[in-house]
Parts: C-alpha cells; structure tokens; sequence
C-alpha cells in the first residue's frame, strides 16, 4: 500500500470588524507623544528626558508598506491615555476570545474543504503567543467545533503555521491523523507596544485556518498537493518579547517596555533577508525545482522591502503581485498568519500543475516554507 499524501484542501479567515487606517493611528500616537511631552517638560527642559517625536503616515508607509489594519478592538488602541485594545474578561466557562476567533476561521476552512469538524483527527492552534498557559486553546477549540481526536499548541512566532504544515503533513504521511486542522488565532494589537514609535503601525489582528488531508478521500474541487516542508531556527535576541510566567516572580514592572513585542528592525532586515532567501533556494532545488519555475510565492508579510529583497535575490530581479503578492497594505503584519492570507486570497487563478512556495520568517529566527503544487 502506497503512504498517504497530504493536501491542503481548505482555508479560512477572520477578519476583525474594525479598520484602523494609518491617519488614525499617527493622530492618536501624536496626542499621546503632546500628553507625555507636556507631562515630563521639566525634565526634557532640564536634559533629563528626551522629548518623544511625532509619527506620520509618510514614515510608516516608507519604513513598511502599511496603510491600515484591522483589530478587534479600536477604541481601547486610539485612546491617548490608554494605547492598547480593551477586551472584558470572560468567565472560565464562556469561549475565550482567542478560541472565538479560531472557531469562526476553522469554520470557513472546515466548509471549503468539504468536511464536518466530527471528520477531524486532530488540532494544531499554532500562533505568536497563546490566551493562556492552560488548558491547551486547541483543546478548547476542538470542542467548541466538536472536532475528534487530539489538540495541542504550538509558538514559534511569525512562523508558526508554516512549522504547524510541516507537523501536519508528517501526521498524515506516518499515519497518526488523517484530516488535520490548523488554527492561527493572531490578537498580535495586544502585544504590540502601541506608544512605540518604531513599531506603533507594524500588527493588526486576524485568525487563518488550513485542512490538511491525506489525498486518500478528498472533496474540495482545488487541492494543493504538499510537495515538501523544510523549517529552520537560528537563535537571535533581535526579535523578542519577555512577557512569561517568571516575571511575577521577578517583581518585574508588567508594564515594562520589554513585557511587548520589541525588535531591532534594521538588524532583522539585514540578518533575514539572505537566510529565507537561501533557505527557499536550498529547499527547492532539493526538490529538483529553480525558483524561476514557480508560479507563486506566497510570504510572510512583515514588510514590503524585505519580501522584494527577498524575491531579487531568488529570480535576480523585481516581480510584482502575480508572482508575490503582497497584503501588507491591508492587514499589516498579522505574525503568523500573514502568508497563510496571501495563499488565501491570491490562489484560485492558479491552473493545475503549478508550483507555489507558502514561507514564513520570524522571531528565532525561525524559517518554515512549504512547496506546494496544484492539484
């Protein structure tokens, strides 16, 4: 008997009800940046502080590629005197939010597939960082969709869901699973410092979700056959947030700027660039494939210079959304979903026979890319 083949027969997405466009952003920032000057002008006029610098929408468009995202809530991150979402606390018998919003992406994916949560052997919520240490989300998500099998969660950052792909398709091939669903909840506006200058436009909110089957049984009309995974880590601290169980521990401030997502941008562009460049080269031509022959890229989505860096460096020259598209425009960074959005939106014109790349690169570094063809 032949080893079962993994295919990605369905994706599906949450999108958060509410847009925060650039201009909105950098008014709010600005009036916080006024509060804070004015409250500290003593100790600015006396060298002790320095003043904080207003954003603009030209800064972040240039340093990023984002006009807007979308989040869950809106009012809680524009409050001056605030600077972060507002969620009210459920209680441990109400379905948490993060589960929530993987349900309905799980839903979407479940229906595109063609299949009934009771048909799923197992869920992998793979996201930047989870609601709670736990009960495992997954396990509640499992069943809030009253899905079988088992759950588990999985971290590693921005590249999450492409790591979860790779663990999905080994489960389908030896056995252990024959439908998975993975879940990439990302309520990345509450982890995100948003009174940080540097990174105050980088992250918006979202959920994606992918099934992943053994080609055994398939009823989804366009199946994307997984072709080969490959996953990467290297250590770096220039991506790195430090909010954990320790730091009550620690007698640590829980609002210390270190307790939020924080990087070294232009280190990061510098270091990562050449790595996911060279690692989907290697990847592919192990699989006896040139990175000209393929039809579609699909990346992380983190920033719109290094995704065209990226590509020069594969096809030696510049390409545009038909070969990489981007959705940084619109979602901003969205972690570990944001190239699971791209394959979303931009493969039904894809005609059977064609070869895509699914990568993501992040916090680690980590590196995960998934080749996969048409069915």
């Amino acid at each position: 008997m032949s080893q079962p083949q993994p295919l990605i027969t369905g994706t599906g997405l949450y999108r958060p009800p509410h847009v925060i466009t650039n201009a909105e952003l950098v008014e709010s920032f600005n009036r916080y940046v006024d509060l804070q000057n004015a409250r500290h002008a003593d100790a600015i006029a006396a060298g002790a502080r320095q003043p904080l610098v207003h954003s603009s929408v030209e800064f972040i468009e240039k340093a990023s590629g984002i006009r807007q995202r979308y989040v869950i809530d809106k009012e809680g991150v524009l409050d001056p005197t605030r600077m972060r979402p507002r969620f009210a606390p459920r209680r441990d018998d109400e379905l948490s939010l993060m589960a929530e919003i993987a349900v309905d992406a799980a839903r979407r994916a479940l229906a595109e597939a063609g299949r009934e949560a009771g048909e799923i052997d197992a869920v992998y919520c793979a996201a930047a960082n989870m609601q709670r240490a736990y009960p495992a989300m997954a396990c509640e998500i499992q069943a809030a969709l009253g899905a079988g099998g088992f759950g588990f969660d999985m971290n590693v950052a921005c590249s999450s869901a492409t790591f979860a792909l790779e663990q999905a398709a080994n489960a389908i091939r030896c056995g252990t699973a024959r439908r998975v669903l993975i879940v990439n909840p990302e309520i990345t506006s509450a982890h995100l410092e948003w009174r940080d200058r540097d990174c105050h436009f980088i992250f918006g909110d979202v959920c994606t979700a992918i099934v992943v089957e053994s080609d055994e049984d398939v009823r989804a009309a366009a199946p994307w056959r997984v072709l080969g995974t490959r996953l990467v880590t290297q250590f770096s601290n220039n991506i790195r947030n430090n909010a954990g169980f320790l730091n009550r521990c620690e007698d640590t401030d829980p609002d210390a700027r270190d307790k939020t997502f924080m990087q070294e941008g232009r280190k990061v562009f510098k270091e990562v660039v050449p790595m996911a460049a060279a690692h989907i080269e290697s990847h592919l031509r192990s699989l006896g494939f040139e990175p000209t022959q393929v039809r579609r890229f699909w990346l992380h989505q983190a920033n719109l210079g290094m995704n065209q860096l990226v590509m020069r460096k594969l096809v030696g020259q510049e390409v545009g959304d038909d070969i990489a598209p981007i959705i940084l425009s619109e979602y901003a960074n969205t972690a570990s979903a944001g190239s699971i959005i791209a394959f979303h939106h931009h493969r039904a014109d894809l005609k059977a026979g064609d070869l895509g790349v699914i990568c993501s690169f992040g916090a680690g570094y980590s590196i995960g890319s998934v080749v996969v063809r048409r069915a």
